[in-house]
C-alpha cells in the first residue's frame, strides 16, 4: 500500500495535511495521535469512503484513489470502525456471511435459474465463515443475535466479519477501544495471527500505546493532520517530541508475552 501526499478537507477544516504512508506486505502498521489528528479520516480515504482532495493512493501498484468502495473491497480492503457497525439483529453466522458478498458470483437470478450452482456456491462460503468462527473462537455464539452479545464479543465479531473478505490489507480502527485488559490482550492475540497466518497487512489505529508498542512492526505519528514521526516502535518511543506530546511512559499490554506463553 502507496499513500503519497494525501490531503483532506472538510469545509474551512484541513483535516489531513500531505501524508505520506508506505507500507509492505505483511506488516503491522499503526497509525497514532489525540483524537482530531486524521487518523480515522486517513483510513477512509484508504478504504474509499473519502476521495482525497490532492494526492494518490495505491494498492500493489494500481492506483485506487478515486475508486468506490465497493470497488476497494473487491481488491482486497476490509475493514472494521470505531463505532460497532454490526446487524444487530442478525446472527453472528449471518453477519459474517455478509461479509463474503464480494466474492459471491450467483445473483438473486441466478439463485432462481442455477439452484445447484448458488447452493454450492452457499457451501463454499459457509464453509470459510465455519472456519474463521473457529479461529475466533466464538463457536457457541454462531447462532445468537449479535446484539444481544457483550461488547467485546461485538468487536471479535467484527473482526470476523472483515477477515470474510479474505483482505490483502485489514485496516483496524480502535479495534481494542472500550474494552477491558483481558479483551484487549485477546484481541491482540488474533490481530498478531492474523498478521502472521495469513500473512495480512494491517493498518491499525489504536489508543492503547502498550498493544501499539507491542504488536506494531512501524508507527506513524498524526498531530494536526499531519504526520511528525515514523518508525520502528523503538524509534518512536525514543523521540522526545513524540514521547512529550503523545506516549508518556507506555505501559499495558503484553500480548507478544502473553501469547509466547
Amino acid at each position: 500500500m502507496e499513500i503519497r501526499e494525501v490531503s483532506k478537507a472538510f469545509g474551512g477544516v484541513q483535516a489531513v495535511t500531505r501524508v505520506s504512508l508506505d507500507v509492505t506486505k505483511g506488516e503491522i502498521v499503526s497509525v497514532i495521535g489525540p483524537n482530531g489528528a486524521g487518523k480515522t479520516t486517513v483510513l477512509n480515504m484508504i478504504s474509499g469512503f473519502y476521495h482525497p482532495d490532492t494526492g494518490r493512493i495505491a494498492l500493489e501498484g494500481r492506483d485506487v484513489t478515486d475508486l468506490a468502495p465497493s470497488r476497494i473491497a473487491e481488491l482486497g480492503v476490509a475493514r472494521t470502525f470505531q463505532n460497532i457497525a454490526l446487524f444487530r439483529g442478525m446472527t453472528v453466522l449471518d453477519n459474517l456471511m455478509l461479509g463474503r458478498h464480494v466474492h459471491m458470483k450467483s445473483g438473486v437470478l441466478s439463485a432462481f435459474l442455477y439452484w445447484g450452482l448458488a447452493q454450492k456456491e452457499e457451501v463454499r462460503h459457509r464453509r470459510r465463515v465455519e472456519d474463521i468462527i473457529d479461529f475466533l473462537k466464538i463457536q457457541d455464539l454462531r447462532g445468537r443475535p449479535t446484539g444481544s452479545l457483550a461488547y467485546g464479543l461485538q468487536k471479535r465479531v467484527e473482526l470476523g466479519r472483515a477477515l470474510a473478505l479474505d483482505p490483502k490489507v485489514l485496516l483496524l480502527d480502535e479495534p481494542m477501544g472500550g474494552m477491558n485488559q483481558e479483551e484487549k490482550e485477546d484481541m491482540a492475540r488474533f490481530i498478531l495471527d492474523v498478521n502472521e497466518e495469513w500473512s495480512t497487512t494491517i493498518i491499525l489505529i489504536e489508543h492503547d500505546m502498550g498493544v501499539v508498542m507491542d504488536i506494531s512492526d512501524r508507527v506513524a505519528v498524526l498531530d494536526m493532520g499531519q504526520k511528525i514521526a515514523e518508525g520502528t516502535p523503538q524509534e518512536v518511543r525514543a523521540n522526545a517530541a513524540v514521547i512529550k506530546a503523545y506516549l508518556g511512559d507506555p505501559k499495558g499490554s503484553t500480548a507478544k508475552e502473553a501469547r509466547r506463553g
